[in-house]
């Protein structure tokens, strides 16, 4: 049966490593927010670029987009 001190020493490197990884937690809980702003950020910049290719494809003439159509 463990002594009262090597139970002592073993909680204190229990709460220890808990602390460590209540840390590492808070780390990757900042990585994944700052990553999904990231992942937003590029959404809508790719939704603005894609309005804006639309908008310059529709103000080609007809014949130019025709041909594009057909030599796809």
């Amino acid at each position: 049966m463990p002594s009262l001190t090597d139970l002592t020493e073993r909680v204190e490197r229990l709460l220890v490593r808990h602390e460590e990884l209540l840390r590492k937690e808070a780390l990757l809980q900042e990585q994944v927010t700052t990553l999904t702003q990231e992942r937003d950020s590029l959404k809508s910049r790719l939704n603005a670029a894609r309005a804006r290719v639309d908008a310059l494809l529709d103000r080609l003439p007809a014949e130019a987009s025709g041909n594009k159509e057909n030599a796809a």
